[in-house]
């Protein structure tokens, strides 16, 4: 799991231009040794249309200027140092990701807000915040003038395999010389207790500052932070790993405790890690380390044979209604997402071209250690509608690809918004907000606001149809308002140009068409071009994100 704080060469180098109403590549050095491969693209206007939900465009730990900039709706302050937060004290414990530290909260750094200063940003970019509930049941405490505290004191416990060398010098990892963890150790060294009681304080303090959450106040909270990871992330504070029943019942406490003093609040839950998380408690998890998973004990004899998410929701629902919005985190698992920083190579490259298909087909059998169809976004709708209640939004809170600074996490971002939409997603926000000099960020930016004047990607989604989406993928929508049709056409290939013809049904015959592309890192406004007969071309350069605008004559294009 990440943590929570926080080159690929172009063969060919290419511009789009038009001509004669068609699109070329024009070669600025070097031809591409392969001809361009020939793409048919069809969309049909009046087919398979739903609306695409905004909050899909959601980022985490966005500045005011970040979410002002790429018009993001929604922002969530989350991860580890969440589940330890403590709102009276400002202050968080870092866990595993920081040798167990509680620290207090930096008020410069962005990745450091979970309290009022996360909403104040927020809502100041005309965003909605998402702020997380700790469940751990302690939360952070600070030593005098607000010093930090370790949970694994060197001095206390005896040398440890490692230590804070730039901080605490006191404290350690929590892994004893001989490479046995440390038991025993006391709460008490650094957390203080911690019920559902206080956080209805927490939001009565929120609600005095910021008005009560409704229909022009949108507020979520989330149900703490991957749970059946605390034994590994909070060892310090939960060393024995959550059972399934102790999830159940502290969502349901502390979302009432949330909406006794916020009765509109959205509560958002469980906010699970990945593939074990959705399958089995924290308690199997930690169990299966040392026994496997034949006979979990959650499984058998709390779940009754069940996987651990979709019992949940059965729970929650016999309970009435606590949670409003389903939600689960998601990275790839077959290195696409490094927080190491390990080196970009083709094989991660074309892997990350195809494991966005987790989210989505059900033919494709994930081929890491998951060894399995994922299938995640139609997989948490069948949940949500099997065992919970029909239509409850579904939310990817967590997810990153990776290669923030490479044109090929481009084209990855790219199509995961592009998926979010079609597959109808209720609420995305990614891992993390790229920092505006990278192509992730440009990607977010051709889709929501790719002129600097907030034009964006349409609200509409309609049919788009694509023989191979791990080279080439397309997304198209209708826009409200000029009644655009929009058509992001992603051409994954690393090193290889795409010759595209789009065949448009159930839409103006002749028009005009603008395109914006990003390649090479930089988003540019390339020449209009005529389209008839309902047939448009262009030749597209690889590694690129391509956006057209496409106005039909009878619009008065």
């Amino acid at each position: 799991m990440p943590s929570r704080r926080r080159h690929s060469a172009h063969i060919l180098a290419a511009t789009l231009i038009w001509q004669s109403g068609l699109a070329v590549c024009a070669t600025a050095a070097v031809a591409a040794q392969d001809p361009p491969l020939t793409v048919r693209i069809a969309i049909d206007a009046a087919a398979n249309r739903h609306p695409i939900s905004p909050l899909i465009y959601g980022l985490s730990f966005a500045t005011t200027q970040t979410l002002r900039a790429l018009r993001a709706p929604i922002n969530r302050s989350g991860g580890n140092s969440a589940s330890a937060y403590n709102w009276r004290l400002d202050a968080r414990n870092a866990g595993k990701d920081w040798y167990f530290e509680s620290l207090p909260v930096n008020p410069e750094d962005i990745n450091d807000q979970f309290g009022e200063r996360f909403v104040a940003l927020t809502q100041a970019a005309g965003a909605v915040p998402m702020l997380t509930i700790p469940m751990l049941g302690r939360v952070a405490r600070l030593g005098a003038d607000r010093k930090p505290l370790a949970s694994f004191s060197i001095v206390k416990y005896g040398p440890q395999q490692s230590r804070d060398v730039r901080g605490l010098a006191d404290a350690g990892n929590g892994i004893a010389q001989n490479g046995e963890p440390i038991a025993g150790n006391d709460p008490n060294d650094a957390s203080v207790p911690h019920d559902p009681q206080d956080e209805t304080g927490r939001i009565k303090e929120l609600v005095s500052k910021f008005g009560a959450a409704g229909p022009r106040n949108e507020r979520y909270y989330l149900m703490d932070n991957e749970p059946s990871l605390w034994q590994l992330i909070h060892r310090d504070i939960h060393p024995v790993g959550a059972h399934a029943s102790e999830i159940a019942g502290k969502v349901i406490a502390y979302a009432r405790a949330v909406k006794a003093a916020d009765p509109e609040a959205r509560i958002v839950a469980p906010e699970e890690w990945g593939w074990q998380g959705y399958r089995y408690s924290g308690f199997d998890q930690q169990y299966a380390i040392a026994h496997g998973l034949d006979h979990p004990p959650d499984r058998e004899h709390e779940t009754h044979g069940m996987d651990y998410v979709p019992w949940l929701l059965a729970q929650w629902k016999q309970a009435g209604h606590p949670i409003d919005v389903f939600s689960l985190h998601f990275y790839p698992q077959g290195g696409e997402y490094s927080e190491t920083g390990a080196a970009e190579t083709p094989a991660i490259e074309l892997s990350r071209n195809r494991s966005t298909r987790d989210l989505w087909d059900p033919d494709y059998k994930d081929p890491t250690w998951i060894n399995s169809v994922v299938a995640l976004i139609p997989r948490m709708r069948k949940w949500v509608d099997t065992y919970y209640y029909p239509g409850t939004p579904i939310a990817l809170t967590e997810y990153n690809w990776g290669a923030d600074a490479t044109m090929n996490g481009a084209t990855a971002q790219a199509d995961l918004l592009g998926i979010f939409g079609r597959e109808g997603l209720d609420i995305a926000t990614r891992w993390g907000a790229p920092a505006p000099s990278t192509p992730v960020y440009k990607a977010f930016k051709l889709y929501r606001n790719y002129d600097g004047n907030g034009s964006a990607f349409g609200a509409t989604s309609i049919a788009d149809a694509v023989p191979d989406p791990d080279q080439v993928a397309s997304f198209a929508a209708l826009r409200d308002g000029d009644g655009a049709m929009t058509v992001t056409v992603i051409n994954k290939q690393l090193d290889r140009a795409a010759d595209v013809k789009f065949v448009l049904d159930h839409f103006a015959d002749n028009g005009r068409a603008e395109a914006w592309q990003l390649a090479r890192n930089a988003i540019a406004r390339l020449p209009d071009a005529a389209y008839a007969g309902g047939l448009l071309h262009a030749t597209l350069p690889p590694q690129s994100v391509t956006l057209f605008v496409v106005r039909g004559a009878a619009m008065g294009g």
